[in-house]
């Protein structure tokens, strides 16, 4: 399976290169990142039972814009998930 698409991603303009052991850098891509590069994490999630434990503790704890379809995502791959689970308000964070 390839993750070109996440390297490849304008998410990491200040990395140098793809570190998805890294929260900072998966949290980068998940909040950041292109539909490319979002299928190509959903894919490698699908086979990874503990990016898909990150992922939803990223979400749970970091203000993203979208929250809902992380853990719908999530939700689809099997995992329990509770969607009415209070999440960061991006907006509260940002000066949007």
């Amino acid at each position: 399976m390839s993750i070109g698409p996440i390297e490849e991603s304008k998410a990491l303009w200040n990395r140098s290169e793809l570190d998805l052991e890294s929260d900072e850098v998966l949290a980068q891509v998940l909040d950041r990142g292109e539909m490319r590069a979002w299928r190509a994490l959903y894919r490698l999630a699908r086979t990874d039972r503990r990016i898909r434990a990150r992922i939803q503790r990223i979400v749970q704890t970091v203000p993203m814009p979208l929250p809902g379809f992380w853990l719908a995502a999530l939700a689809d791959l099997g995992e329990a998930v509770d969607l009415a689970a209070p999440v960061p308000d991006y907006y509260e964070h940002t000066a949007l």
